[in-house]
């Protein structure tokens, strides 16, 4: 185990199912649900469903360098949502579910863009890319009802649709000592 973590930001939808599925990945230790992007400080679950400040429904991954590296975190954020749909991901439809990388650092930065260059070089999407590269300015931890949704409520409609899929995504193409015990 690393002596210091590291923390990245991603936005790729319904923070419920980014949240489920970074929780599967080896090296993760914490994903916390919450806001970024924005220009409100201290945004409710309500305004910005409103589409009232501006932020995106985002996640925060605490993880192990040692472990995983930010890179490995892009790859799973983009095999998990849909990055050239502009402020729509599945159901999903508004600002709040944009795909958006909110970068920690200058390295982080040059990782993002340099993946996403990658990816459209390869042309791996039949549409251009779309997701938001930048700088963390704030991140505000959402509401207690929507941490660890998915955990909570396997059963719910929303999440058997639309969370477990990108769960067992996760958990079939990067998880490894994770799955075990799941």
């Amino acid at each position: 185990m690393a002596d210091e973590t590291e923390r990245a930001t991603v936005a790729g939808g319904c923070f419920w199912c980014v949240e489920a599925a970074f929780e599967h990945v080896d090296g993760v230790q914490e994903v916390t649900s919450g806001y970024a992007g924005g220009h409100v400080a201290e945004p409710s679950y309500e305004a910005v469903c409103r589409e009232e400040t501006g932020h995106a429904e985002a996640v925060q991954v605490v993880y192990d360098p040692d472990t995983v590296e930010y890179a490995d975190l892009l790859e799973v954020l983009f095999a998990i949502h849909d990055p050239t749909t502009l402020n729509r991901e599945g159901p999903d439809v508004g600002s709040q579910y944009r795909s958006a990388v909110f970068y920690h650092d200058e390295d982080q930065r040059e990782a993002v863009e340099a993946y996403v260059e990658a990816l459209e070089t390869e042309g791996g999407y039949d549409d251009p890319i779309v997701t938001e590269i930048e700088p963390l300015d704030g991140f505000y931890e959402a509401e207690e009802e929507h941490q660890n949704y998915f955990e909570k409520h396997p059963n719910d409609a929303y999440c058997r649709i639309n969370a477990r899929p990108k769960v067992e995504k996760v958990r079939e193409r990067f998880a490894t000592a994770t799955a075990e015990g799941d």
